[in-house]
């Protein structure tokens, strides 16, 4: 089962700040987005009023058609695991997956026992005495074993080691292939992640500088390399999002289409066109230069 969601005008405010500024997008669902932005950027904000922690100030969200905010039928089919975990204080890891199970309709308990094996979780022990480490797979289990329609996480890995980090990114594509729903990860570990992602959403100071497949977007950057004058020539008219030169020897990160004539041309003129990483991608896009739509 998995959901779309829609968001149309959104706006959300903390006193005099604008944490999402007119934001608009739609997701179809059953797919896996990546969701980036630099702190403060309104990634949690949004992943908060989807899950309807809090209201929007102006503007919607629906998730499968209806309003989740105050809309219990569709809480229930939304789970989003913060970096903190999303558990109850003073509760033992057996006692957090037990009321887990009380309030998700989807949650599989034999998946959420093989998970908590796979973290080597100590189930009677009381998740505050935990390691940040093992605080990071009790959310994680939670996350996945719920099984809900919309599952997001918001940085609720950051705190695993690399080895199980890399296990719950494995994991988690392997259950999707099976469960498919709408996965959201919102994440600042974007080369470790960026294989998972389908589509790829990039917010900047609340507003959206980016949303496409993520192969899409990929293609629309590009580093071009060579004499800087057949490079200054080869990117006019293109957005230059950086460029570095040694001596005569120029190379330029650009943002737009490059069709297969101009590819020629750059051929021709002896100018190499080389990929761009989604990292790479994402710092020049929120770093003030970007294109914004």
């Amino acid at each position: 089962m998995t959901h779309g969601i829609d968001v149309r005008n959104l706006t959300a405010r903390f006193g005099d700040v604008v944490a999402l500024d007119n934001l608009s997008f739609s997701l179809t669902g059953g797919k896996i987005y990546g969701l980036l932005g630099r702190n403060g950027s309104g990634k949690t904000t949004l992943l908060s009023i989807i899950a309807a922690f809090r209201a929007a100030d102006d503007g919607i969200v629906l998730v499968d058609g209806r309003e989740p905010f105050e809309n219990g039928r569709v809480t229930e089919q939304v789970c989003l695991i913060r970096e903190a975990g999303n558990v109850v204080d003073g509760a033992k890891v057996q006692d957090v997956l037990k009321m887990s199970s009380n309030f998700r309709p989807h949650w599989d308990a034999e998946y959420a026992e093989r998970l908590a094996d796979m973290f080597e979780l100590p189930m009677k022990k009381k998740v505050s005495s935990l390691s940040r480490g093992q605080q990071s797979a009790v959310g994680i289990t939670v996350g996945m074993a719920t099984r809900a329609p919309v599952t997001m996480f918001d940085e609720s890995y950051l705190g695993l080691d690399a080895p199980s980090r890399y296990a719950f990114y494995d994991e988690l594509l392997r259950d999707y292939m099976e469960q498919p729903r709408t996965i959201i990860m919102s994440t600042h570990l974007i080369e470790e992640v960026s294989r998972l992602f389908e589509e790829v959403l990039i917010l900047d100071q609340g507003r959206l500088v980016a949303h496409d497949e993520t192969d899409t977007l990929l293609r629309r950057g590009m580093s071009v390399t060579g004499p800087a004058s057949s490079v200054d020539e080869f990117t006019s008219g293109l957005t230059v999002l950086n460029h570095q030169q040694l001596g005569g020897t120029k190379s330029t990160t650009v943002f737009g289409q490059i069709d297969e004539d101009k590819r020629a041309k750059a051929r021709a003129a002896g100018v190499e066109l080389g990929p761009v990483g989604l990292q790479d991608l994402f710092i020049h896009l929120t770093n003030g230069g970007g294109e914004q739509r």
